[in-house]
């Protein structure tokens, strides 16, 4: 049977379904309430994909646009370096010794991943139009009402607007978060030979622990093109040619890099939480969080572009609730948000892009019907999202309450324990392996 499928939210997971059924022949709507293709939210930050979110971005999009996606990821890290806020290290794991070898791990930007996605399915989103509301009709079809005072009507009402969804709010009202009582802070700043100096690892990734419980991570990208957007000497071949064959590259705004972080307890927050999403005093508040870091941190957050600072306040979803299989469905954030302790997040939208869309395409091709498609979906997504959700809490959650005897003392062993682990292979390895499960949850 012919299905026809509105999306509400032209994110990572919402666009990369729309990619799988448009490849497919079914038809596709996508409801979006920014007004054109650049990143509202976090305005172009890093993304990690890991191996599930290859695997699914490869099954989704047409081999030609893979390797585009491929061609435009930033240059791949050589080890993730652990420190303290002096610049100390406590270990260095190369990810030659993570499961896989590092394959199939990439870094992008945020918004050239965005353009990789759109490209080919523009006519699709509806800018401007967000999803404001929704009924399910006497004949099992739904009718989606938009900001822009339209409709539309489909098959299916997959919500993959993030977060805060509206499709979630009306189609769970019971379905909820809680705070972690941590907030982070981050900013961008240009990569050249000053910002690259004032790292704490030189290339790649770091993780930055405070004495007091703030945590810190830079991430390093380096663009496979020039200013000129012309791809850099050295680049291969086939990618080069990737690269220029993608019209998306001419208008993508992406340069050279360092992306940075801060995690903090809100009780250690002037006022609780940041109450103003300004630029420089979100600035001035990572500086006065990491006041006794070494002053090559502070120089870097010196030199970032106030426009590009936000906070998060990190929340974690609650437990969904089981639902009858229907013409609604949720993806990504809107379905289970989680903390980014694992990096997870993107991942787990782009996997549940994979396993909806080749349902969807079952569907559509008359091999299933579409409530088993959805019911189908929805089972397997609650399994793998939880033990994403889960462990991506565990790795990331507020201790502020305990005293500052324990936390010393806690810090103390935290640093003591990752020094052993850098001194002993067998213990990197096993670390290596906690620290990917759900991000390679299907291991060849």
């Amino acid at each position: 049977m012919s299905v026809r499928v509105i999306v509400a939210g032209a994110g990572t997971g919402g666009l990369c379904l729309a990619q799988r059924l448009h490849r497919a022949g079914a038809e596709v709507v996508v409801l979006e309430r920014d007004t054109d293709p650049r990143p509202a939210g976090l305005r172009g930050y890093r993304v990690g994909i890991s191996p599930d979110g290859s695997r699914a971005l490869r099954a989704c999009l047409p081999a030609e646009l893979y390797a585009v996606f491929e061609a435009t990821t930033a240059a791949s890290y050589d080890r993730l370096l652990m420190c303290t806020e002096q610049y100390r290290e406590l270990l260095s794991l190369p990810f030659a010794e993570m499961p896989g070898g590092g394959a199939e791990e990439f870094n992008v930007s945020r918004t050239t991943l965005r353009r990789v996605l759109l490209t080919g399915i523009e006519d699709t989103v509806r800018w401007g139009s967000p999803y404001v509301g929704h009924e399910v009709r006497d004949d099992g079809t739904v009718l989606v009402r938009s900001g822009d005072g339209d409709t539309v009507t489909g098959d299916l009402l997959v919500g993959a607007d993030g977060a805060h969804s509206r499709v979630r709010g009306r189609f769970l009202p019971g379905a909820g978060h809680t705070s972690t009582g941590l907030v982070a802070i981050g900013g961008r700043a240009p990569l050249d030979a000053a910002t690259t100096a004032l790292l704490p690892g030189a290339d790649g990734m770091a993780l930055v622990f405070g004495r007091t419980g703030t945590t810190g991570i830079t991430h390093v990208m380096r663009m496979p093109w020039d200013a000129d957007r012309v791809p850099r000497p050295g680049t291969d071949p086939a990618r080069a040619a990737a690269l220029r064959g993608w019209p998306g590259l001419a208008g993508d705004p992406t340069d050279d890099f360092v992306s940075w972080g801060v995690t903090v307890s809100h009780t250690v927050l002037p006022g609780g939480r940041p109450v103003s999403a300004d630029g420089s005093a979100l600035l001035t508040l990572a500086q006065q969080v990491t006041a006794d870091w070494d002053p090559r941190w502070r120089a870097l957050l010196d030199r970032s572009d106030p426009a590009s600072a936000l906070w998060i306040d990190i929340r974690t979803s609650d437990p969904l609730p089981h639902w009858e299989p229907g013409p609604v469905t949720l993806l990504g954030d809107a379905a289970h948000t989680m903390t980014p302790g694992r990096g997870a997040g993107a991942n787990t939208a782009l996997r549940d892009a994979r396993e909806l869309g080749g349902r969807l395409v079952r569907v559509h091709d008359g091999g299933l019907d579409l409530r088993t498609a959805v019911g189908g979906y929805e089972a397997e997504m609650r399994r793998y999202s939880a033990v994403a959700v889960r462990e991506s809490l565990q790795q990331m959650h507020d201790d502020s309450d305990r005293g500052p005897v324990s936390r010393a003392l806690g810090t103390a062993a935290q640093r003591t324990g990752l020094r052993l682990v850098n001194r002993v292979p067998a213990l990197r390895r096993r670390l290596a392996r906690g620290m990917q499960r759900v991000r390679d949850s299907e291991p060849a």
